[in-house]
């Protein structure tokens, strides 16, 4: 049976370098400086540990027999459960290429063999606090069920609240779960250029029967994550909210509702089972009580009036 591995109190540093000294001197300086410290000696247990723990910051040896730590971050950046780990690498060689494998990994910073502590405790220091703020900015979404998600130049999923989550696999239930799904890459790499551009990125809007879920670009750094915002609207929570804002029945409602979808009088008739004659009599009515004069303007209010 595998044993259980617990998580220490406080900021958690995962030390990962197969020299026990180096093991052994970084544990010290950082548990000083008030860290809890867990370490590891190998790819295979620090993967291990990290996926147990979910450490503030790993601090991981570049170089290493068998599985070096390049391919540790990348399988830990492959992973939606560990991929927002930060990774500070060590690395004997300075050199640019190096460094540059260090962040191809996806590694957050680097600090040179032999370590300076005070340089180490520094770096550590301001990315344990940034995570933590993201981690705090990430919470409260979820409290108030927004559903935000964000993905990386690759299109990887880094991050998304549990609604985004149960509403990906609703829409998209064959998706790959760390991969946004088909049919949003080309939109979202429209959106990006548009908003480059200087306009307005356009939503994209998914059906499924009486329901849609419409995914709109938040934040954009083409460098680093793009962020998306999801909201799911359906027919019969439409209506409602049209009753309740404007006090129309709920076959006027219906009628506002689907001239808002840019439906035609026979087309309403058909959705509704109803004649186009009697579709006219209730948009009459809805334009009275809205105090506008045409379908257009009807079908402008009732979009501004939906839920954000």
């Amino acid at each position: 049976m595998q044993q259980t591995i617990e998580r220490p109190p406080g900021r958690l540093v995962l030390v990962v370098d197969d020299m026990p000294e180096n093991l052994a001197v970084l544990h010290d300086a950082l548990d000083e400086s008030g860290y809890s410290v867990v370490l590891a000696n190998d790819g295979a247990s620090a993967l291990e540990q990290a996926h147990a723990l979910l450490p503030d910051v790993m601090l991981l040896d570049a170089a290493m027999p068998g599985m070096d730590g390049f391919e540790v971050c990348r399988r830990l950046k492959a992973d939606l459960q560990t991929r927002a780990i930060p990774v500070i690498f060590m690395t004997g060689q300075p050199e640019s290429e190096h460094v540059a494998a260090a962040f191809q990994a996806g590694g957050s910073d680097y600090v040179t063999k032999p370590v300076r502590q005070n340089e180490m405790l520094a770096r550590i220091h301001a990315h344990t606090q940034n995570a933590r703020l993201q981690s705090q900015s990430r919470s409260a979404l979820d409290a108030f069920g927004h559903a935000v998600l964000t993905v990386d130049p690759d299109e990887r999923i880094l991050w998304q609240t549990p609604l985004a989550r149960q509403w990906l696999d609703s829409y998209f239930p064959a998706h790959a779960k760390s991969a946004l799904p088909l049919p949003v890459s080309p939109w979202l790499q429209r959106a990006v250029r548009a908003r480059s551009g200087g306009e307005q990125a356009a939503p994209l809007v998914i059906e499924q029967g009486t329901r849609r879920l419409i995914f709109m670009l938040g934040e954009a750094d083409e460098a680093v994550q793009w962020s998306i915002v999801l909201r799911e609207e359906a027919d019969d929570a439409l209506v409602q909210s049209l009753m309740a804002k404007h006090r129309l029945t709920q076959r006027e409602a219906e009628v506002l509702h689907w001239v808002s979808e840019g439906k035609s009088d026979s087309d309403i008739g058909d959705i509704l089972g109803t004649s186009p004659g009697a579709v006219k009599t209730h948009l009459e009515q809805v334009l009275a009580k809205l105090g506008v004069e045409t379908r257009t303007a009807a079908a402008a209010l009732a979009v501004s009036s939906r839920p954000l």
